[in-house]
C-alpha cells in the first residue's frame, strides 16, 4: 500500500472549518500522481505514448471530521484493473495523525489517446508495470460493464 503524507492548509477548510469536499479529491489525487510518477509513470512517458488519464467517478464516504492543524495520510491501493489495462479502479483511504481512518474515497476510470480523445488500452509498457503492482484480497479484473454499473447517462437540457 502507498501513503503519502499531507498538512492541511487554511486553503483545505470550508465554512465549518473541517476538511473541504474539494480538498478530499485534490489529496486523492495528488496521492495517485505522486504513485504514478514514483513508478516512472511521469510526463515523460505519458507524452511518449501520448496518453493520460480520465476519471469517471470518484465516490468519498465521510466517517469523521477532522480539522486544521494536523497532518493527514492518505493511501493508495489499485483495487481494479482490465485485462487490458484500460480501465483501472484506486481506493484511497485518509488517516487522521493518529492512524484513525476518517473517510475512504473509490474511484474509476481509463486511460484515453490524447490525439483521438477516445479510451485506449494501456501500452504494454505501461501495462506491464501495473500487472506487478501488489493487489488487494477484493482485487477485480474490471469489465467495460463495471463502468456502467451506477447506470449514469447524460440528460440534456433541451
Amino acid at each position: 500500500m502507498y501513503i503519502k503524507d499531507f498538512e492541511i492548509r487554511w486553503n483545505d477548510i470550508d465554512a465549518n472549518r473541517h476538511l473541504a469536499n474539494k480538498a478530499y479529491i485534490e489529496f486523492a489525487a495528488h496521492t495517485r500522481m505522486s504513485f504514478l510518477v514514483e513508478q516512472g509513470f511521469d510526463q515523460r512517458l505519458l507524452a511518449k505514448f501520448n496518453v493520460g488519464p480520465v476519471v469517471f467517478y470518484e465516490h468519498i464516504y465521510y466517517f469523521k471530521e477532522v480539522f486544521y492543524g494536523r497532518p493527514v495520510r492518505v493511501s493508495l491501493e489499485v483495487s481494479g484493473l482490465s485485462e487490458d489495462g484500460k480501465f483501472f479502479e484506486f481506493r484511497h483511504n485518509f488517516y487522521d495523525y493518529k492512524g484513525r481512518n476518517f473517510a475512504q474515497c473509490e474511484m474509476m476510470g481509463a486511460w484515453m489517446n490524447l490525439e483521438t480523445r477516445k479510451l485506449i488500452a494501456l501500452p504494454e509498457e505501461m501495462h506491464q508495470f501495473l500487472n506487478t503492482i501488489e493487489r488487494p484480497k477484493d482485487f477485480k479484473v474490471l469489465t467495460k460493464e463495471d463502468t456502467r454499473k451506477f447506470a449514469k447517462v447524460p440528460v440534456d437540457l433541451v
